[in-house]
């Protein structure tokens, strides 16, 4: 029961607190078209956006690479500070106690390769990245290790870009180590 438990939370927890959950039977596609993600997860080619402008693209990796520290350091505050205030794709203050739990109960550690701005026009952006993740039960010390494909929509806000919704397509989860 507590490994299903933590798969479950694992899964919760990859790509962002939160995140809305789809149908195990949906395709990839479906998904995405349903919610207009110019990026197809489900296809292995990923095209950098046309005409984004260099202090923006920069601007846009480093609100991505905080959105990642903040996580693996399970700082709440930190992490909360790269969420909208008004997301899209969850709710803030859910999003906020589900971190807090998961910064309770798990060290998680994501890993982002392949960063790349994929759609921008200055008002949104939307952010892709190959994801590693590593977690470990702090009761247990179970380890599972996950990879996965996401998506981060960001919102230009006036204190910067803030992640505004997230969607993750994750490839078989496998347990690194059973804690007896």
């Amino acid at each position: 029961m507590k490994r299903w438990v933590f798969l479950v939370v694992c899964t919760l927890f990859l790509g962002a607190c939160g995140a809305e959950e789809q149908a195990a039977t949906q395709q990839p596609d479906e998904i995405l078209n349903e919610k207009t993600i110019s990026y197809e997860l489900a296809g292995d080619t990923v095209t950098e956006a046309d005409e984004v402008p260099t202090k923006e693209k920069t601007a846009l990796i480093d609100a991505f690479n905080e959105y990642i520290n903040a996580f693996n350091a399970a700082d709440l505050e930190r992490y909360m500070a790269t969420i909208s205030k008004n997301p899209e794709g969850f709710d803030y203050e859910e999003d906020r106690q589900a971190a807090a739990e998961v910064f309770a109960s798990y060290k998680v550690v994501r890993e982002a390769q392949d960063i790349t701005v994929i759609e921008y026009d200055g008002h949104t952006a939307q952010v892709f990245a190959n994801l590693i993740i590593d977690m470990e039960d702090n009761a247990s010390g179970t380890e599972l290790s996950s990879s996965g494909r996401q998506v981060t929509v960001f919102a230009n806000e006036e204190d910067g870009w803030k992640v505004t919704s997230v969607y993750f397509i994750g490839n078989e989860a496998q347990q690194v180590g059973d804690a007896q």
